[in-house]
């Protein structure tokens, strides 16, 4: 050991931001170990190894009594060059898994590297690398070897190989990261992101507040002439993205999370945090979205369940058949069997596992909801048209009558 070991010692702290004290320390633990295998000893005794940290050399005690370099010999080098290497590999994980865990919640910049079975793999500028897995990425991009690349860091977990740095695209952190990076107002505080809901590759909604009057929420977001929200739609591929006004008012709030489409009324059950939400006929589609798209999202942002209905639904729904009460109470008395409609849905003719799925996404959770239901709603799930619409009610009829 000598001066070039303070010097690699040196190297390795600028590269590798590892500090000399720890390195010395790691260094002073592995000779020990070194020392302790190549020479016999005995209970009670006490092996000390001091390094010195100019010139590089160290010494070896047995009971306060140096042990000559003859003893140590070749072994003790080979040995502790073998741990020094362990120790600088052991350190300079904690230092990358400490930076990285102060990331965590943050966007970092790296480059992709490779793919692994659907996951894309990340260097993060040669200091580590990052994966993205599958369903952490939107199914609208695609990328190329070489290619630059920002994402969410949602996780750091220490691994026996390292620190396994975990990142997204699709998370709806990544979308309220970059309005922070791109909109002064945010980052200083003066706008507040009090919400947002996404689908990545489709669509995302997040409410913005003012704490100051003269600053106008949606329009700082926006930008001049849109430049803001442009640069963050371009970094998410074309993703489309509402920037909903925040409202106290809850009726006001649903309005704004509707958007664009018209609300005609709103009824609200404050307790379970239900809203039956009136449209025109004209209207419903545009409230719902593609596949239940936009009212998903808007009930994510405000946090409540949002039911969307016309008034004719609604008068379809009420109307009851007059039954004379001797009739009522002589059906009352006989016992008939009870059909389970919750189930139904399993029971209608051609609706596969993505049609059912959807179908239950859009509200219809039995056969009931389905007798009951406006074509035009019906038709809003993917994979029903007109027809198969108008088919699974009267199937749903029947089935409801038996």
């Amino acid at each position: 050991m000598n001066q070039e070991l303070v010097a690699v010692i040196e190297q390795i702290e600028r590269e590798k931001g590892i500090k000399k004290e720890v390195l010395i320390e790691a260094v002073q633990s592995a000779l020990l170990t070194a020392v302790r295998k190549v020479i016999d000893t005995k209970p009670g005794e006490e092996i000390r190894v001091d390094l010195d940290k100019i010139s590089g050399e160290f010494k070896a005690y047995r009971n306060e009594k140096e042990i000559s370099s003859l003893d140590l010999g070749r072994i003790a080098a080979s040995v502790a060059r073998q741990v020094i290497i362990q120790k600088i590999r052991e350190a300079e994980k904690d230092v990358v898994f400490i930076e990285f865990q102060g990331k965590v919640g943050e966007i970092v910049s790296g480059v992709v590297y490779r793919f692994e079975k659907g996951n894309i793999i990340v260097d993060l500028l040669g200091k580590a690398e990052g994966i993205i897995f599958k369903r952490e990425q939107s199914p609208r991009e695609e990328f190329r070897q070489g290619q630059r690349i920002r994402a969410f860091t949602l996780e750091v977990k220490k691994e026996l190989k390292g620190p396994q740095i975990i990142l997204s695209r699709s998370h709806p952190n990544f979308v309220k990261k970059l309005f922070e990076l791109e909109v002064p107002e945010i980052y200083e505080g003066i706008v507040e992101i009090k919400s947002i809901a996404r689908q990545a590759g489709e669509r995302t909604k997040i409410a913005v507040c003012s704490k100051n009057e003269k600053v106008d929420s949606v329009g700082a977001c926006v930008g001049m002439r849109g430049n803001r929200i442009k640069n963050i739609v371009s970094e998410i591929n074309g993703e489309k993205i509402d920037v909903v006004r925040f409202h106290e008012d809850i009726r006001e709030y649903v309005k704004a999370a509707l958007s664009p489409a018209e609300i005609a009324e709103i009824k609200l059950d404050k307790e379970k945090m239900k809203a039956q939400v009136i449209v025109a006929n004209d209207q419903l589609s545009l409230a719902i979205g593609k596949h239940g798209q936009n009212v998903r999202l808007a009930s994510k942002l405000i946090g409540w369940e949002l039911d969307i209905r016309t008034r004719e639904i609604l008068a379809k729904e009420e109307v009851k058949p007059e039954v004379p009460a001797e009739i009522e109470l002589a059906a009352a008395s006989v016992e008939a069997p009870k059909v389970d409609k919750s189930k139904g849905l399993n029971e209608l003719d051609g609706v596969g596992e993505k049609t059912l799925l959807g179908l239950k996404e859009a509200g219809f959770k039995n056969l009931t909801d389905i007798a009951k239901a406006d074509i035009e709603l019906l038709t809003q799930v993917k994979g029903i048209g007109q027809k198969k619409a108008e088919k699974l009610i009267a199937q749903a009829k029947k089935l409801v009558k038996k």
